[in-house]
């Protein structure tokens, strides 16, 4: 009996130590364990957050094995931080310029990069500010600071430099001028009232109501405003980067952008 009790025993462990390798394995290879989480880093000029962050929780409920993380900034500082090395799978840049450069430099998969938006610029002031009715008014006196963003890093700055210049205004004003960190930071000196004027996107003046628009620059007094975005190559998962840069721009995205202001590039 002792001896046939030690069999059973013996038995009945191979059989769970059987069935719990079976489990082992079935959980391997079960289809929903093998979706491992998938993390992205995207870089993107700031003035694009408040889209994407509408489009983030559009993508990750039809993705749910995706982790989005943003990094909203400058584009000129956020093409520097790639350059140096930063972990980045996509970035969308607010210029062209910081794109090109990234690509001078072999950062890009280059058949991932497109063209995707545009937007306008916009002259405005704090809600009940001085009423300006053409941008030559920036040289009168009651104006006494104006906010832009900083041209060496920041194309709003540099779009609006472009356009001052053209209309032989930048010489005068330069003065005048606080310098943003970014087109967010410029909005926010206007809210603030700290400045009479300042120049941003059209999609950050709309998204506020603290400000008034009074002027809209004509497209001909500066470079095209257009939004490149591009899968980095040093991007550690560059098959979920590129869907995902397929996605925001697909039809579903161009919905949400076109919702904050956005026009679509052509």
């Amino acid at each position: 009996m002792e001896r046939k009790r030690i069999f059973n025993s013996i038995v009945a462990a191979a059989v769970g130590l059987t069935l719990l390798i079976a489990w082992n394995l079935f959980k391997s290879v079960s289809p929903t364990t093998t979706q491992q989480q998938t993390s992205l880093n995207v870089s993107a000029a700031i003035s694009l957050s408040k889209a994407l962050g509408e489009i983030k929780t559009v993508y990750q409920s039809s993705n749910p094995n995706f982790t989005i993380t943003y990094n909203f900034g400058a584009s000129g500082a956020l093409e520097q931080q790639i350059q140096q090395g930063a972990p980045v799978d996509v970035f969308f840049s607010a210029a062209t310029n910081p794109m090109d450069a990234l690509q001078q430099s072999n950062l890009l998969i280059n058949d991932t990069r497109r063209n995707l938006l545009t937007n306008r610029l916009v002259l405005i002031t704090p809600k009940n500010g001085v009423a300006l009715s053409d941008f030559k008014q920036l040289t009168d006196a009651r104006i006494k600071k104006i906010a832009i963003g900083e041209p060496k890093s920041v194309p709003v700055g540099q779009y609006a430099q472009e356009m001052l210049n053209k209309l032989g205004l930048w010489g005068q004003i330069q003065p005048k001028l606080v310098l943003g960190n970014n087109v967010r930071q410029v909005l926010t000196f206007v809210e603030s009232g700290n400045v009479d004027a300042g120049i941003v996107y059209a999609t950050d003046a709309t998204a506020s109501d603290k400000v008034t628009v009074r002027l809209t620059a004509a497209e001909n007094l500066h470079s095209l405003i257009v939004y490149p975005l591009a899968v980095i190559r040093n991007s550690r998962n560059p098959a979920a980067a590129k869907a995902f840069v397929d996605f925001l721009a697909g039809d579903r995205a161009k919905i949400v952008f076109q919702k904050y202001g956005f026009g679509i590039a052509r």
